[in-house]
């Protein structure tokens, strides 16, 4: 016969429906916008959206390809420099931008 386990521990139920219904990924994806606005400023957060953090490196994408040449050619860089410097808890080691058709700009409040 089998044994039936005893009572769940509350606080690991709770952190299991956490999970399982995205409540914190939401929060997170909201501190990960913020932590890119804040590094990227306002002009260019309206034309990105940062993604997830995959293996250290930040997804973000870009809503034109001129925009993404830019960005990838002249900014990775500096971008990662303060990432690393204002977020350094986040533990981005890149940044890799992809082109996303659907994204349009958000416009200035």
């Amino acid at each position: 016969m089998a044994q039936r386990p005893g009572p769940q521990r509350l606080s690991l139920a709770l952190s299991e429906l956490i999970a399982f219904r995205g409540y914190a990924r939401v929060q997170g994806d909201a501190q990960l916008q913020s932590a890119w606005a804040g590094v990227a400023g306002a002009t260019i957060a309206r034309q990105t959206r940062a993604l997830a953090i995959k293996r250290g490196v930040l997804q973000v994408s870009v809503a034109s390809a001129p925009l993404l040449s830019e960005l990838a050619g002249f900014y990775r860089v500096a971008f990662l420099d303060k990432l690393r410097e204002l977020h350094a808890d986040l533990r981005i080691r890149d940044v890799k931008f992809r082109l996303d058709s659907d994204l349009t700009p958000q416009k200035s409040e």
